[in-house]
């Protein structure tokens, strides 16, 4: 076993916990792993990624209910199949339920993390042309949490998602940002 499969507990078990900086390095870790599969089954890179998110969201929204005899990527996997097969079932369904306002919770925005300290010392304009690399629905987020000043709940309502897909929207977003920032300083 690598040092890598050694931590997977301790850091689950943090995120279980409610430690926001272990549910990034679980992301970290295993972004492409979920990321390349659905862009193999879908192989279409926007469906790609929004299942990657929502498999995280659910995941973070249900990490008590994971089951350590399993591995997590596993675990992960199967998330991303189920919703995915999801997917499909409402695209052929076509039945647009417009009124489906899930819990919206609110969310405690603690101390900022690492990535909000890097985007609030850097220059604006330096900034501006950074966020214009980003996707279009990273920058929406952005704009929407770092200069409209919206509250997680707010930019849910504003998108039309569930909360914790606005929270791993942002949350890579803010980790994209950050490698086009450090990229830019080597």
């Amino acid at each position: 076993m690598n040092s890598r499969e050694n931590s997977i507990p301790s850091i689950i078990d943090k995120a279980r916990a409610g430690n926001q900086i272990a549910f990034s390095t679980l992301l970290d870790m295993f972004w492409n792993d979920v990321y390349g599969f659905q862009l193999k089954r879908t192989e279409n890179e926007n469906d790609a990624e929004d299942i990657t998110i929502q498999t995280f969201s659910k995941a973070f929204d249900k990490i008590d209910t994971y089951d350590p005899a399993y591995e997590f990527k596993t675990w992960l996997i199967t998330i991303s199949k189920n919703i995915h097969v999801d997917l499909l079932r409402k695209r052929k369904r076509t039945l647009d339920r417009a009124g489906n306002n899930d819990d919206i919770k609110k969310v405690l925005d603690a101390s900022p993390s690492v990535e909000d300290q890097l985007i609030t010392e850097q220059n604006l304009a330096t900034l501006l042309q950074h966020i214009k690399k980003l996707k279009p629905h990273y920058q929406e987020v952005i704009n929407l949490r770092y200069f409209n000043e919206l509250s997680y709940a707010d930019i849910a309502t504003e998108l039309k998602e569930p909360v914790n897909n606005v929270k791993v929207k942002l949350l890579r977003a803010k980790k994209l940002l950050a490698e086009i920032i450090k990229g830019n300083r080597t």
